[in-house]
């Protein structure tokens, strides 16, 4: 197998992944799906049904206001009339409307929209119906009163706004809940400096003179967003939907568009969690880790437009007369930060992070963003990351180089020989093979000695092709003059243009042994269509792709000017 044969398959294993991942995107396309009715409100159903160890009557209740909303830009309270039940809360990297009880609202504030100057912060949690998306929780109960998410908790306090001041790591916000005959619930949400992981507690404290008894429940519920599905959209690739975790059942993920399709959903387990899913970011209810959850979804249609919901809902938590109880659950509203999030060690937490549905590229995945992220606080910027990573894994790949070398060294010494076969057999493709690989015998000449090098970096590449797409970290990172975002493509192609230049300087150098006038054709046409692939990769991608190449061609000019001989007489 010569060079040629190495850049076919390159080629084909790279259009092979474009076509995989283009009928993968159509597969994650939510699908049109009919309406049923349900018993839902405007802002997120209550759960209809408990585990049968709990015999909870669930209550219904109208929905709940919205009230006013402040600005993403300005972070000012627009004039919608406000409710007596909400409060915006901030803190450093955090600002959400809490409504009820529940996050409504939840803007991401180290983290701009675009680059441009002045760009409001990521909304990840919003109450435009069309982009809606919420963090709920209430409670139900059997023969009791209790706060459902909609009809429960109101601000212990009249302020309407909190703050966390200079020089404090923790914010809480109380908000209270009674039932008229002596049980009162209080909740208190808990925003610390630097976090995105909000903590919600409730109290449970019954003063009347009867035993009460109730479930927590917590569910992230969304419409499915707009997106340009296209092959330079990064988004495209990104898991948008639902994933949970369980001590047990470990780690199930759903698209949007599968919360039916796939079939229901009724899962219990302890040290569990669920999560709503997009590009970069997403949130995420982790309970107690030992609380046993109950996990499920549904779609509720009852607004119009679906809404995906993931649940879970806790074990009964029961409280004589004069005694009280507490339950408290984390929730995650913020990036895919990898130190961010294992440093809440939750167990199972950080698959979040999802590299590819394929393991192998899932694992290597990891690996090179661990190898990345220790040679950025080395060098402090991305971009040099990515080239030493390259040169990592040329030291690695660097004996099979050598060998490659010398393999194409010694076809450049036989050319001749082979030139002769040719014209000896003519059109006789078989005769003149079955001569070619005897001479490689005799001589000693591996013709798949190209080959192993680039097969063995095919999956580095594409791994590294999801966590460029994946990576919070790497979102928006400069490396150097033009290319002002890693994870976007190059905005003047120079990148793609000097792939095409590196590629046709390496065909310079490499003997084209036993090919004929079509092939000849095909490979002087290769690096122009790797060119044009190369546009709509992200541009951190093509510059390894260019450096490995940069510096594949160095290599093999220094080779073949080490171990090149007299080319042999025919």
């Amino acid at each position: 197998m010569n060079q040629t044969r190495t850049f076919l398959i390159l080629a084909w294993l790279m259009v092979a992944v474009l076509l995989w991942m283009e009928w993968g995107k159509e597969q994650a396309a939510p699908a049109p799906v009919q309406t049923t009715t349900q018993a839902a409100s405007g802002s997120g159903t209550v759960p209809t049904a408990a585990p049968a160890a709990a015999g909870a009557a669930v209550p219904t209740a109208p929905a709940a206001p919205v009230g006013a909303i402040p600005d993403a830009a300005s972070g000012e309270v627009a004039a919608t009339p406000a409710t007596n039940r909400q409060v915006v809360v901030q803190s450093d990297v955090l600002r959400i409307v809490v409504d009820g009880g529940n996050i409504v609202q939840a803007d991401l504030l180290a983290y701009p929209q675009t680059r441009d100057a002045g760009s409001p912060p990521v909304r990840l949690l919003d109450t435009d119906p069309a982009h809606f998306y919420a963090a709920q929780s209430g409670w139900v109960s059997s023969g009791n009163d209790a706060p459902s998410h909609e009809t429960g908790f109101a601000p212990e306090r009249p302020d309407t706004s909190y703050t966390l001041a200079d020089g404090e790591n923790t914010l809480v916000v109380p908000f209270v809940w009674t039932d008229g005959r002596g049980v009162t619930i209080r909740r208190n949400i808990v925003l610390t400096r630097g976090g995105y992981a909000v903590e919600v507690r409730d109290e449970v404290i019954n003063g009347s003179n009867v035993p009460w008894q109730g479930f927590v429940y917590r569910q992230l519920i969304r419409t499915a967003p707009e997106i340009k599905r296209n092959m330079t959209n990064p988004e495209s690739f990104s898991l948008l939907g639902a994933t949970w975790f369980g001590s047990d059942i470990g780690y199930g993920r759903r698209q949007l568009g599968d919360f039916e399709g796939d079939g229901p959903l009724n899962a219990s387990d302890r040290q569990a969690w669920i999560a709503m899913m997009q590009h970069h970011f997403f949130s995420a209810w982790v309970p107690q880790p030992d609380d046993v959850s109950t996990i499920s979804m549904q779609v509720d249609r009852s607004a119009g437009v679906p809404r995906y919901l993931i649940r879970e809902l806790g074990p009964p938590v029961g409280v004589a007369p004069g005694q009280q109880a507490t339950s408290s659950a984390r929730l995650w509203v913020g990036p895919k930060q990898v130190d961010l999030i294992r440093a809440e060690g939750v167990r199972g937490l950080d698959r979040v992070v999802d590299y590819s549905r394929f393991s192998l590229f899932a694992m290597l995945g990891e690996g090179l963003f661990w190898i990345l992220s220790k040679l950025h606080g080395l060098l402090g910027n991305w971009g040099w990351s990515i080239i030493g990573l390259v040169l990592l894994v040329k030291l690695a790949l660097y004996p099979l180089s050598v060998a490659q070398y010398k393999s194409m060294a010694k076809m450049r010494k036989f050319q001749p020989r082979i030139a002769q076969l040719k014209e000896r057999y003519g059109d006789d493709k078989q005769k003149f093979q079955m001569a070619m690989m005897e001479l490689y015998k005799k001589e000693k000449i591996n013709p798949v000695g190209g080959c192993l090098p680039v097969l063995l970096q095919m999956p580095v590449f594409f791994a590294l092709y999801w966590v460029l797409l994946e990576s919070v970290e790497l979102r928006h990172a400069p490396w150097i003059l033009w290319i002002q975002d890693l994870t976007a493509r190059d905005p003047y192609f120079i990148l793609p243009v000097l792939n095409i230049a590196i590629m046709w300087a390496t065909q310079k150098l490499t003997p084209m042994v036993g090919m004929d006038p079509m092939q000849q054709k095909i490979m002087q046409l290769m690096p122009v269509i790797f060119g044009v692939i190369m546009v709509f990769f992200p541009s951190g991608l093509v510059l390894y792709w260019v450096t490995n190449g940069g510096l594949g061609l160095l290599q093999q000019w220094w080779m073949i000017r080490r171990y090149s001989e007299a080319p042999a007489k025919a």
